[in-house]
């Protein structure tokens, strides 16, 4: 296998990098502020029921508040993600073949091994690579031919690291 595509210098590109590698991590912030906001919310019912629930009606409250910012704290930095990384558009390319994955982003180079890749995760745009629990770097679909990326994803497939969201 030898696949070779180029990424063009596109200002929208790393940002949508950035938010692909960091949705998993990022994503745990929701589910904890909804849980914190959940809890928070019934406290604060079943406290006005009781009449030393007004004592403790701000540590509810703010339960709520802090659960509500937590949820708002994964498109905010997806969004921060976007408005920074634009200004780091530059053209590059991906050349991978049966042992690694190398990566060429204006000056600078990197590579990883296929046997360093403990899973590769399926999202709508991106390959997301793992190197051990970390993601380590995407590779985009939408820049490969279809025969290229159904190459990729049976060999992928093959060596057992293609996990389906």
């Amino acid at each position: 296998m030898h696949i070779r595509f180029d990424v063009p210098a596109d200002p929208a590109y790393p940002g949508r990098v950035a938010a692909a590698l960091g949705s998993d991590r990022l994503r745990m912030y929701g589910y904890i502020g909804a849980v914190l906001a959940a809890v928070g919310a019934i406290g604060l019912a079943v406290s006005w029921g009781f009449a030393w629930g007004e004592q403790i009606s701000s540590l509810w409250m703010a339960m709520v508040v802090g659960g509500l910012l937590s949820m708002l704290y994964w498109p905010w930095v997806r969004l921060r993600a976007r408005r920074r990384s634009s200004r780091y558009a530059v053209e590059g390319a991906y050349d991978i073949t049966d042992d690694n994955i190398m990566m060429r982003s204006g000056s600078e180079s990197g590579g990883i091994a296929w046997d360093g890749v403990a899973q590769v995760r399926d999202t709508p745009e991106f390959w997301i690579v793992y190197v051990g629990r970390m993601p380590a770097t995407v590779i985009p679909r939408r820049l490969m031919s279809a025969e290229d990326a159904e190459t990729l994803r049976a060999y992928m497939a093959k060596r057992g690291l293609l996990r389906l969201r």
